[in-house]
């Protein structure tokens, strides 16, 4: 896939190592550093001014505990120091982090952010589902107070959030936060057979993590919307199919709305939607026909990112194209689960997936930081 970097990377001075991982990297932190910002410097290509870069990524910035992201960071471990590699390398102009711990002072977020040899000017993360306790018993066990019992899945409030950084201001009085829409009001969901109580289904939200419209404020004075979300993984349900319920309806929600079927205007063009929804075209578990219908519908255009890497780690079974896979798993084998997807109006110049083939530039880095890897595309800014 190549890994362009519209902006040189360069080094800047660190307290030391940090910690150590499981991957004993840590001794070789500024080597592999500085190796990074020279392999993105000989590969950077000077782009056009009106290019923009955006990227999502489940950096794997999620921890068993309040505070442990902050207090990894702080320390510079390998993974962070992983992430802000790749982040550095590629450079996208607008990043969205998914599965990253919110916290209330959005401390993690603004540490993380200093990490970068070009800090974004700009952050936008508040509070999502995931942890944020419903009062209710969702999972039927008896028990109250339990993770399955938040909004969204969550060892405690906020595990596993949402945050955009831009290097573009973030109109953030004009975001719309459907976050807190129920379930059941998703018109032509899946949610009455989900085997939810009464009084589950009453409190029950639909987004496990976040559903935003970020509008962007761009050079010309026009808005782009951002569409950013993160799913709840099919599995880890019954035979009621829960949870591949719910999966289905957070992205068939995008449907709805930019068919205008909610109860407020669908957002101008041109929008982007990206994130991690969870599913993957043809391998693995799931319902399919609305990310089918994102993918192929008249509303988006799929700039189908790939990667070396990817396509070297095929699984036997593969039923998909492997070189568009974006998630490097054991039991299901790797997926294609990440997406920015343009509206069909913007013009796409190229697009990519931070997977590299053993040995190449930014491997050990891609390796390190998350199984996750970072999908970027480039657009010609309207």
């Amino acid at each position: 896939m190549g890994l362009p970097s519209r902006k040189p990377v360069h080094a800047r001075h660190r307290a030391g190592a940090g910690g150590a991982n499981d991957r004993k990297q840590a001794a070789h932190l500024w080597g592999e550093r500085l190796l990074a910002g020279l392999i993105a410097a000989f590969l950077a290509l000077p782009a056009a001014a009106e290019s923009l870069r955006v990227a999502t990524w489940d950096a794997g910035l999620s921890r068993r505990g309040p505070g442990l992201l902050l207090k990894d960071i702080r320390n510079d471990t390998a993974q962070v120091a992983a992430v802000s590699r790749i982040v550095d390398a590629i450079a996208p102009d607008v990043l969205l982090l998914t599965g990253i711990d919110w916290d209330h002072d959005g401390q993690a977020l603004a540490a993380l952010n200093e990490t970068f040899a070009q800090p974004y000017p700009h952050l936008f993360a508040p509070r999502p589902n995931s942890g944020w306790q419903s009062g209710a018993d969702l999972d039927g066990n008896g028990k109250l107070g339990e993770a399955r019992d938040g909004h969204g899945y969550g060892r405690f409030p906020g595990q596993g959030g949402l945050a955009l950084l831009s290097r573009y201001p973030i109109e953030a009085d004009r975001t719309r936060d459907f976050s807190k829409m129920l379930w059941k009001d998703l018109p032509d969901g899946q949610s009455a057979g989900a085997d939810l109580s009464p009084e589950a289904l009453s409190v029950q939200r639909l987004s496990s993590t976040a559903h935003w419209d970020v509008p962007l404020k761009l050079p010309s004075g026009a808005q782009l919307h951002l569409l950013a979300f993160a799913a709840t993984p099919p599995v880890f349900d019954g035979p009621e199919d829960r949870n591949g319920r719910r999966n289905r309806d957070e992205s068939a929600f995008w449907l709805r709305y930019l068919d205008g079927e909610l109860d407020v205007l669908p957002p101008e063009a041109p929008v982007i939607l990206l994130g991690d929804a969870n599913l993957d075209p043809k391998d693995g578990e799931g319902r399919r026909d609305a990310l089918d219908l994102l993918l192929n519908g008249p509303h988006l255009q799929d700039p189908q990112p790939r990667s070396d890497g990817a396509t070297q780690a095929a699984d036997p079974a593969h039923q998909g194209d492997p070189g568009l896979d974006t998630a490097d798993y054991d039991g299901p084998g790797n997926l294609r689960l990440d997406y920015v997807l343009p509206s069909t109006d913007l013009r796409v110049t190229g697009a990519g997936v931070v997977w590299p083939k053993p040995g190449a530039p930014l491997a050990k880095a891609a390796e390190a930081a998350s199984r996750h890897k970072m999908v970027w595309v480039d657009i010609a800014l309207p």
